[in-house]
């Protein structure tokens, strides 16, 4: 018999943002959703006369975005976003996602909730179900079933009305779909994520306590993995789960179309290499510096020399260096003055690179902040563990600082992508995200990122693994009959808007790769990725979000290729 329940917990997102779920459907009716839409995704208004979608404050047209209203504007966002998702799903069922905006808190002029989403219901067992016993969020379990499990939206929403104002966020909302957000918070990426968030990318266990909802797993579950124990979640324990909850960069996702996609989108790893000697030698985990020369593919390689700028804490480099480290990388203790104090010190007295081991314990940090146009030499943050190692084994210390062309930024030694898994345990953020290593950010990482705007990058692989179709929703058709040979259909409509449908043949089984590019040659979309069988099919192509113009997309399959030209109209 098939179940279902209300979750009592959901992911957020922050600038950090956090997510909560909503009442009951205010009486507003739905909001028409984007036409040739392969998926179709209604927003539901669900705010009150005067206020959120029904805000008619005047506002000038931004950044693509028409509306001549506060809530034009924000309904025309939420109906980009929803675009985009429809254009790389396939469901037979409407998905609903309830939305309205209101004040929430904790919020301040510099950091707050910005928005929350996440599913009205999960079920489990129901007709179609890929894994038994498994909840799944009410938009999947309705698209596997082909029926609606639940009248009621499938997705609530919830976003900050008061960001913008002189206590919450003063930069404010940038309401335009082109990117160009400038020092504001763009909401596009935002509801893009918490959409994503009531689509399936969270799941009901908690990873605080390890504890499943009523007693099941989620499908989430069998996906999540620590390579330190080899064990997925629903294989572990209730202990188990909590403590590879916080076990940083030991906790990752086990899916074969998310690795694939991993490897392919994610760039070259910061990474610090110590060569000698044995009992160090290997890569360490590192944050990045936002000032000074960005780590090169050839690194800088030199011995390692422990500071010392005689006085107080004398490894802190808060004054200048008095022994030699001319030629050298120099090892530091965070703590007693800024990082650019720090490096500018090193560099001061000739060192090549700086290594920032942290004070207090935790995963390996997000970076080093901080802003000196004259430093002229790369620097990186280690954990305090990885710095105690280092401590320990400074004779004939010799190590790299790279950004390693031959690692992916957010992947485990084994390949496949992290999730953010901090120490301690980050409520609401933990688990239910990618680990902020990843680079480029990705739409699902737990803070927003001004590199974000309408691409849903890694997600798509994801939702493949749990049972979305394929990982943009290929389709078999009917072969015209005769012998398989390689093709490529022109795209229809060509013209197109939100989304077009290519249909093509692949003589054998194999990697099966289409590619969208701009006429520069720049890859824009990522339209199939899959390992595919002999046959026919027909896969959309999203064209949600971009400029109208000319575009060529791709076909690669065993070792050949095809290429066609599609317009997009503006």
């Amino acid at each position: 018999m098939a179940r279902r329940i209300f979750p009592n917990a959901i992911a957020p997102l922050s600038v950090l943002a956090v997510l909560t779920l909503l009442g009951a459907l205010l009486p507003n009716g739905p909001l028409a959703p984007p036409a040739a839409s392969a998926a179709t995704i209604t927003i539901v208004n669900a705010d009150g006369a005067g206020e959120g979608f029904n805000d008619t404050t005047p506002a000038t047209p931004v950044g693509g975005n028409p509306g001549t209203t506060v809530g034009a504007q924000r309904l025309y966002v939420f109906q980009t976003a929803a675009g985009i998702w429809a254009s790389i799903l396939r469901s037979n069922v409407e998905i609903r996602v309830s939305a309205q905006f209101g004040p929430l808190t904790p919020c301040d002029a510099s950091s707050g909730v910005l928005g929350s989403a996440g599913p009205t219901t999960v079920h489990r067992d129901f007709p179609g179900a890929l894994i038994a016993g498994a909840w799944y969020h009410q938009a999947l379990a309705n698209k596997l079933t082909g029926s609606d499990l639940d009248p009621q939206a499938d997705i609530n929403a919830n976003f900050n009305s008061s960001v913008g104002t002189s206590t919450c966020l003063t930069p404010g909302w940038y309401y335009g779909i082109d990117g160009n957000e400038g020092t504001q918070i763009e909401l596009l990426p935002v509801v893009l994520h918490e959409i994503g968030h009531g689509l399936g990318f969270s799941t009901t266990t908690n990873g605080q306590t390890g504890l499943y909802l009523n007693s099941f797993p989620h499908v989430w579950d069998f996906f999540l993995f620590n390579p330190a124990t080899g064990l997925h979640w629903n294989q572990m324990n209730q202990a188990q789960r909590a403590a590879s909850a916080t076990s940083c960069g030991n906790l990752v996702w086990d899916g074969a179309a998310t690795t694939a996609g991993g490897a392919r989108l994610l760039g070259p790893k910061p990474n610090l290499h110590v060569n000698s000697p044995a009992a160090a030698a290997g890569d360490y985990d590192v944050g990045t510096a936002s000032f000074g020369p960005p780590l090169s593919s050839t690194g800088v390689t030199g011995d390692v020399v422990l500071a010392n700028d005689g006085t107080g804490v004398l490894t802190n480099a808060c004054e200048p260096l008095i022994n030699v480290v001319a030629g050298k990388i120099v090892l530091l203790d965070r703590g007693g003055c800024t990082f650019v104090v720090k490096v500018k010190n090193a560099q001061n007295a000739g060192a090549i690179g700086v290594i920032v081991a942290d004070s207090v314990a935790g995963c390996p940090p997000a970076g080093l902040g901080g802003s000196d146009p004259t430093i002229t030499i790369p620097s990186v943050r280690i954990s305090q563990s990885d710095g105690v190692l280092l401590k320990a084994n400074l004779t004939g210390m010799n190590a790299t600082l790279i950004q390693d062309p031959t690692k992916k930024a957010g992947t485990h030694v084994s390949g496949r992508v992290k999730m953010y898994a901090p120490l301690p345990y980050a409520a609401g953020s933990s688990v239910s995200h990618w680990d902020v290593s990843a680079e480029p950010n990705l739409l699902m990482e737990p803070a927003i990122n001004t590199s974000l705007s309408s691409d849903p990058d890694l997600t798509m692989q994801l939702f493949a693994d749990i049972g979305w179709l394929g990982t943009s929703g290929v389709e078999v058709v009917e072969n015209s009959g005769g012998p398989l040979q390689f093709s490529l259909g022109q795209s229809m409509p060509n013209p197109g808007a939100d989304l077009t449908s290519v249909r093509f043949v692949v003589p054998s089984r194999g990697r099966v790769v289409m590619r969208l590019f701009d006429v520069s040659g720049r890859l824009v979309r990522t339209a199939v990725d899959e390992l595919l069988g002999p046959g026919a099919y027909s896969a959309p192509i999203p064209t949600a979000g971009l400029a109208g113009g000319v575009y060529f997309y791709r076909l690669e399959a065993g070792g050949m290729s095809l290429s066609r030209r599609l317009a997009v109209l503006p």
